[in-house]
């Protein structure tokens, strides 16, 4: 018999589970930009923790295991900014992502203060799948920015 994916709110308590899969994520990210020092792979737990706090997150369960994450926060403008949007290797392409995104975004949408206005996020300009995903939930381009030899941020955003 096998196990269905539950989502739910993140705790302090699966902080650590976060941060380990987020560390195993951004592996390929690294690797695509050569770059291993970005922030997703130096973050410490603390810095993770403070983020929950500071915003809301999900994770995405299979059993006990945390196998996907997502976290946001709102800005006083109603800006939901998502990040850090990870699905472990072994579970991609079966849609995790997507619901996922779906989750943030109606939390943020039904009960969350200031009330959502627009949905925010950015990835890498190589990081196709990325890419496609945002492209496929209504989002669109709206900034790049230059942050190394190798790496532009594209910045893109849905009204909510």
């Amino acid at each position: 018999m096998g196990m269905s994916v539950t989502i739910s709110a993140a705790t302090s308590q699966d902080a650590e589970q976060i941060l380990k899969l987020q560390y195993l994520c951004y592996q390929s990210e690294a690797e695509l930009y050569g770059d291993w020092r970005i922030e997703p792979l130096t973050q410490t737990l603390e810095e993770l923790r403070a983020e929950l706090d500071r915003g809301h997150g999900l994770v995405a369960r299979l059993g006990d295991e945390v196998v996907a994450s997502v976290r946001a926060e709102a800005d006083e403008t109603g800006t939901v900014h998502i990040a850090k949007l990870i699905v472990h290797p072994r579970m991609r392409r079966h849609g995790l992502g997507g619901r996922l995104l779906d989750a943030i975004e109606q939390h943020f949408a039904t009960g969350a203060r200031p009330a959502a206005k627009r949905y925010q996020l950015f990835t890498g300009h190589r990081s196709d799948g990325n890419l496609r995903l945002y492209r496929s939930r209504g989002y669109e381009q709206v900034a790049t920015r230059e942050v190394g030899p190798r790496l532009t941020l594209v910045t893109l955003e849905k009204a909510a």
